[in-house]
């Protein structure tokens, strides 16, 4: 019996150890959601048709379509009865910083993947490719990047085509007055307002900002980009376990195919709200269903 003291003594000493090692390596995302029962998701509001508000005020679109998948993987993992979704409505200006402070899990919305955000945070496998471009009227176009100089344009505060646009500026010597707005509806505004003469933002954003327009006739969009812009589902940088399980379930939609059954219900058919951009996969995205990436480098989807 006296024998057996210490081999009970070390086994349980190991069995520790190996109960640490794992909860070292176990994602604390998922610990937490275990915890609490609840999956924080942020959303845009108005990001069609991407994130936005249903008629019932409820978050949906293409974005919130994956994160949808993305929960119940995340349900199946942790073996859950029920798991509560909490949705947070998050702002160009509010996203990162929300994300990164672990009040939001996943954010679901029209996010640019790039090498300065990944500092701050993580990004799945890109889930959408677009290009910041410019809206205009068409009584006043901006067809090219310089006929902007000696104009005023605007874009949302927070964005990557609002930085875009004052490096464009310098390095053209355009001489233009650059008007930050405060989310997307603003920076419309003040075109439709002739305020300003354009509005630079994604080109998917503005095509859906077109449509939902009072007079979408009098409205372009240019074909010269600014810049070519990924998206993806943003979360913790600091849990690759994580990022791990909602990069295997976007795949596993590219694989599947689900994810051109998505894609033809936000961008080529009729949504809530009674817009059809009827857009076209875009062949930089149908290289990413074909070959997954998380990079931010712009260079690797042109």
């Amino acid at each position: 019996m006296r024998r057996c003291v210490p081999v009970a003594l070390a086994a349980g000493l190991l069995a520790g150890l190996v109960s640490l090692a794992q909860a070292s390596t176990d994602s604390f995302t998922l610990r937490k959601i275990r915890e609490v029962g609840v999956i924080s998701i942020g959303y845009r509001d108005a990001s069609v048709p991407f994130s936005y508000l249903d008629e019932q005020q409820r978050p949906i679109g293409y974005s919130m379509s994956i994160c949808d998948h993305v929960v119940q993987a995340v349900k199946a993992k942790l073996n859950l009865r029920e798991l509560e979704v909490r949705y947070l409505p998050v702002s160009s200006a509010t996203r990162i910083p929300l994300v990164a402070n672990g009040s939001v899990d996943l954010e679901c919305g029209v996010t640019t993947n790039n090498v300065e955000r990944q500092r701050k945070v993580a990004f799945s496998v890109t889930t959408f490719v677009a290009a910041s471009k410019l809206l205009s009227k068409k009584s006043q176009p901006v067809v090219r990047i310089d006929d902007l100089r000696g104009k005023v344009v605007t874009s949302t505060v927070g964005t990557t085509s609002l930085r875009y646009l004052q490096e464009l500026a310098d390095e053209r010597g355009l001489d233009m007055r650059i008007i930050a707005a405060k989310d997307d509806a603003e920076a419309f505004r003040l075109v439709e307002t002739g305020r300003a003469t354009a509005y630079a933002m994604d080109d998917v954003l503005l095509r859906g900002t077109i449509a939902a327009a009072r007079t979408p006739e009098a409205y372009q969009v240019s074909e010269e980009a600014l810049s070519v812009e990924p998206y993806g589902i943003m979360l913790n940088r600091d849990d690759p376990e994580f990022k791990r399980l909602v990069d295997d379930t976007i795949v596993g939609l590219f694989r599947s195919g689900e994810i051109h059954k998505l894609y033809r219900r936000w961008f080529q058919s009729t949504i809530p709200g009674g817009i059809n951009l009827g857009l076209p996969m875009h062949p930089s995205m149908r290289r990413v269903v074909d070959k997954p990436t998380d990079s931010g480098d712009p260079a690797l989807y042109r």
